[in-house]
């Protein structure tokens, strides 16, 4: 019962990463590994140590690729900031799965939310900035970014 939910929850959530723009999939990062962190903690909790490593290493590579996906041309400081700010979250990461210290993971859980809340912030103007005004409603088609999405 739980494992065909879960199957139907990754082919959504992939589902959902194929129609997503470029803001949207960087939500979708961030989401991930909020989530992972939290799942971690809960390995944590239940001396699951081989889970915990596996999703913090997954959370590792969901901020490398954030890491990598910053735009230091035209991001100037804030990508600067941005990178060292990954690249902390990482180093804590690991001493966490070294100590399994859940408030390390919870530091870490906070940094996330505060930068993903600062890039929700911007959605709006990112939208108008590729001709959308808002968020489409779901269903609804949209034209931008080169093809044609459905929501």
């Amino acid at each position: 019962m739980y494992q065909s939910g879960a199957r139907q929850y990754q082919v959504n959530g992939a589902s959902e990463a194929l129609d997503a723009d470029p803001h949207r999939l960087i939500q979708l990062l961030m989401e991930a590994a909020l989530t992972r962190m939290s799942q971690a903690k809960g390995a944590i909790e239940r001396q699951e140590m081989d889970n915990k490593a596996n999703l913090l290493g997954r959370v590792m590579e969901i901020i490398q690729t954030l890491q990598d996906s910053l735009d230091h041309s035209q991001g100037g400081d804030i990508a600067a900031n941005l990178d060292r700010l990954y690249d902390y979250m990482n180093r804590r990461l690991l001493q966490a799965t070294s100590h399994n210290d859940i408030d390390m993971i919870d530091e870490v859980m906070g940094l996330m939310l505060e930068v993903k809340q600062g890039w929700d912030g911007i959605r709006k103007e990112y939208l108008q900035s590729v001709g959308l005004s808002q968020a489409p409603e779901s269903g609804e088609e949209v034209q931008g970014l080169g093809r044609t999405l459905s929501v």
